[in-house]
């Protein structure tokens, strides 16, 4: 695919690019800080840009931490379902938490955090992890009259991936640019996520192609 136009109607939503998933980072990403100068320089060519941010309270269900005898990256059943259990990442004003240093997207017109319940986690941009609880965000782009949705950032296959398949649920169309992402690749998540995207129609282009 090539040539994409962009117009007024198109938003790039960059989803947590943020210290604690980079290189160095409690729950890094590998290669995650190498996505930075792709969203710099894809962001330029969007008059619409929204950041989201990853902000747990301490002590948040979703780190292994606050089950005792748990590890990183095993599965439990909560209330909503099975969640993974992750490294303390993105504790509300910590550093980790912060946006890369290198993130310039000055025009960004809407951070949205999300995850700050302390109950439930949120990978998705549009909902909490129970699937029910919007964030406001689908509102938001629907209100301001933005129909095309292009993704960018951390990580590929969790935080993204969920992003894409909302907006998609929410009747935009979906485009996911993919040298501006990075996987964690968790037991099979990334072929799951290209699978989803797949079987939804979800675009998959590189930020060549965005014009």
């Amino acid at each position: 695919m090539a040539g994409i136009r962009i117009d007024e109607a198109d938003v790039l939503l960059v989803v947590d690019v943020q210290n604690d998933f980079c290189p160095g980072g409690a729950l890094a990403v590998e290669g995650g800080d190498a996505i930075v100068p792709v969203v710099n320089a894809l962001a330029r060519r969007f008059a619409h840009v929204i950041l989201t941010q990853d902000w747990h309270k301490p002590g948040h269900l979703s780190f292994a931490s606050a089950h005792p005898g748990r590890r990183p990256f095993e599965t439990v059943e909560m209330s909503y379902g099975p969640q993974v259990l992750w490294p303390d990442h993105c504790v509300e004003d910590t550093p980790g938490a912060e946006f890369h240093p290198d993130l310039d997207v000055p025009h960004a017109e809407l951070i949205l955090r999300k995850g700050f319940d302390s109950a439930i986690d949120s990978y998705s941009a549009f909902y909490e992890n129970d699937r029910v609880t919007p964030t406001g965000l689908g509102g938001y782009l629907k209100e301001r009259g933005l129909r095309r949705v292009f993704l960018a950032g951390l990580a590929l296959d969790f935080c993204v991936r969920y992003s894409a398949e909302d907006a998609h649920g929410h009747g935009f169309a979906v485009t996911v640019i993919e040298d501006a992402c990075r996987a964690i690749d968790l037991d099979g998540s990334l072929a799951a996520t290209e699978a989803g995207f797949a079987a939804l129609g979800i675009a998959q282009v590189d930020a060549a192609d965005i014009g």
